[in-house]
């Protein structure tokens, strides 16, 4: 047992239930968190993302240069935070979180607010670039990993090819 601040437990409940998870669930899992300063900026994001978005919120995911640990100087730290279609996306969400932005080890911390794609047709390049090297740090149920799981199985079928024009790189579709 442990007896901890009245409002810290709250804190901790609500949290809880806007991961879908049991209390005793979501402090063992964020007990089980690696104890780094990234760890806490991850969370920090996650938290920002769900006080935003509220029960809207489906996901988030680091991809790009952070994921694939190729963070430069002059780099930022991606994330995808995923939205029910429900919610409408405007400039007002990024607004929103330009109120508190976050940074980590001087980078900062730039939000990209998407819905799920409707279906598997058309898939956006950020999509498949997620599906290639996306971390997921939260999301309700297993909706978005499963979602990068069919991403990654296109691309090994041949389906999602990448290409690269001018040093840039772009997802195509292929019959």
């Amino acid at each position: 047992m442990l007896r901890i601040d009245p409002g810290l437990h709250a804190d901790l409940r609500d949290a809880a239930k806007l991961a879908g998870l049991s209390l005793n669930e979501y402090c063992a899992r964020r007990l089980g968190l690696p104890m780094s300063p990234l760890a806490v900026d991850c969370a920090d994001a996650v938290t920002q993302a769900a006080e935003l978005v509220g029960e809207a919120l489906l996901g988030v995911v680091a991809f790009g240069s952070w994921a694939r640990q190729e963070l430069a100087r002059e780099s930022d730290i991606d994330l995808l935070i995923v939205v029910d279609e429900k919610l409408a996306i405007g400039r007002w969400l990024y607004a929103k979180w330009d109120e508190r932005p976050l940074s980590h080890d001087g980078h900062s911390v730039e939000p990209h607010f998407v819905h799920p794609p409707r279906s598997y047709g058309r898939i956006s390049g950020t999509w498949a670039e997620v599906a290639m090297d996306g971390i997921v740090l939260f999301e309700r149920g297993l909706t978005v990993s499963r979602l990068l799981v069919g991403l990654r199985r296109r691309v090994v079928s041949g389906e999602l090819v990448r290409r690269r024009l001018h040093g840039q790189s772009y997802w195509v579709e292929v019959a």
